[in-house]
């Protein structure tokens, strides 16, 4: 299963209708939380989701509302006896309010956090035996921040009439796809590359706090979801600069540009009403064709099914 769970859509400031950020990625019996804000404890026994899923505890930077809910994941997490590592990344430069966070009230620890400080234009996060890479790239926010890409490496989908013509089919299929070549039963020796085609690997990007600059351009490139921050409608533009942060149409440009299939946007300003949640949509609409998801708490959404080529 690969899907995304919103467990809180707000900005700065949380509303009656939307909880501070929080997004919880499954990723094939991974759980990748992103940005728990306050609440999000209860958000997720909302949406049914439990800390015993998660694998890795991701922070875009430490304003509030991205970090105030990590004091009771980690308690969560100790709470329920999680077994196995989670991996935290977080800006280095914010080591200090990390271990405020970390250790904000008394109770019973685990030792199963596993701590990866980012730092520098790029990193890294180490994803151990995980089937992909998460990488963090530093974005254009009043403090520093990151967003972050998940990518899964190129597969192969074998051509079943160039395997047929081959003659090779059980066990040689196997055995091609273990060592790239086998001989076929006529005594040629046939690569992986001739009965076979690229399998794109899926990818799944989020940016939140930040400016137009190039690290989203990087984030997003040919996401297959791109979970983005659209604070602002467009006549806010000139705010949207001042504070660091995105409008709904530079969203859908950056979506454009960056040949995104999935479009999600989230963490909106507590000054629009519900009245113009479908102006966010109209605007990044004027520069994006393709799928839009304005998201509200508690939504599921599924990442697209794989690209053909």
């Amino acid at each position: 299963m690969r899907d995304l769970r919103v467990l809180g859509s707000a900005s700065a400031v949380p509303t009656k209708r939307r909880n501070h950020n929080g997004y919880l990625l499954r990723w094939d019996g991974y759980g990748l939380l992103f940005d728990p804000g306050e609440g999000t404890q209860r958000q997720m026994a909302l949406a049914g989701a439990s800390a015993t899923e998660l694998n890795f505890l991701c922070v875009t930077h430490f304003h509030g509302d991205h970090c105030l809910g990590v004091p009771g994941i980690v308690q969560r997490i100790a709470r329920d006896g999680v077994p196995h590592p989670v991996v935290a990344a977080f800006p280095e430069s914010g080591a200090e309010y990390w271990a405020r966070l970390r250790h904000a009230s008394l109770f019973r620890d685990t030792d199963v956090i596993v701590e990866h400080p980012l730092a520098g234009e790029r990193a890294a996060v180490d994803t151990g035996d995980a089937p992909f890479t998460l990488t963090a790239r530093r974005l254009s926010h009043p403090v520093e921040a990151y967003g972050y890409r998940l990518a899964e490496p190129d597969g192969r989908r074998m051509l079943p009439a160039e395997l047929a013509r081959r003659g090779i089919a059980g066990p040689l299929v196997r055995t091609l796809l273990e060592h790239g070549t086998v001989v076929a039963p006529d005594g040629r020796t046939v690569a992986v590359e001739e009965v076979s085609e690229v399998r794109p690997g899926q990818v799944f990007a989020l940016v939140m706090d930040t400016r137009l600059c190039d690290g989203v351009g990087e984030l997003a490139a040919d996401a297959d979801m791109l979970v983005i921050e659209s604070t602002f409608l467009d006549r806010d533009a000139a705010l949207a600069a001042d504070y660091g942060h995105l409008t709904a149409g530079q969203a859908g440009r950056v979506a454009a540009d960056g040949r995104v299939r999935h479009l999600v946007l989230t963490h909106f300003s507590e000054r629009y009403g519900a009245d113009e949640e479908e102006r966010f949509r109209a605007e990044a609409a004027a520069a994006f064709s393709g799928e839009i998801t304005v998201v509200h708490d508690l939504d599921r959404v599924p990442v697209p099914k794989r690209r053909d080529k």
